[in-house]
């Protein structure tokens, strides 16, 4: 039961998002207009090490007025690939240069609206090289399992790639 596209009519772009309007065709004939979000794919990396904890920033999204406790993560820029984003956005955002990178899951977002897809690596090592960059962060700690399931009960986890992120580690204890 594939959908068929005739066509796609851009109604807005930028560097960080794009509105499109595509003409499909759902089985048995329906043909209607469908919204499309264009945007950058992200990457994220759960560092779990075993004699440190998880490694997570808090931050304040302005969106939302909120503080939250998050895994480092980020856009993948152009000619990037998800794996050297994650890594590069862990260290810009906690300071730390995580060890070998393992693909955990990858999942879109906002299926079936969105081509964005959101890539979490793992890594069980990490070394620290330096301060955070930039305005991002607020501060960045290491949490064992029992701090990890009191911050995800409490919801102060409130983006999916954390969630999907910590909730996974604590499946695996």
């Amino acid at each position: 039961m594939k959908w068929t596209v005739h066509g796609r009519r851009e109604l807005y772009s930028s560097p960080w998002v794009g509105l499109s309007l595509v003409e499909v065709e759902v089985p048995g004939g329906r043909r209607y207009e469908h919204h499309v979000i264009d945007g950058p794919d992200a990457a994220g990396v759960l560092v779990a090490d075993p004699g440190r904890g998880v490694l997570l920033i808090w931050r304040h999204r302005f969106l939302g007025d909120e503080w939250a406790w998050e895994i480092p993560g980020g856009m993948v820029e152009p000619g990037e690939s998800p794996d050297d984003a994650a890594r590069r956005e862990c260290v810009e955002e906690s300071g730390w240069e995580p060890g070998p990178l393992h693909l955990l899951h990858r999942f879109h977002p906002i299926a079936g609206q969105s081509t964005q897809t959101f890539w979490l690596f793992g890594a069980t090592t990490a070394t620290e090289v330096g301060e955070p960059e930039g305005e991002e962060t607020d501060r960045v700690e290491w949490h064992d399992d029992v701090a990890v399931a009191g911050i995800v009960e409490r919801g102060e986890v409130l983006d999916g790639l954390s969630v999907i992120a910590l909730l996974r580690h604590l499946s695996t204890r």
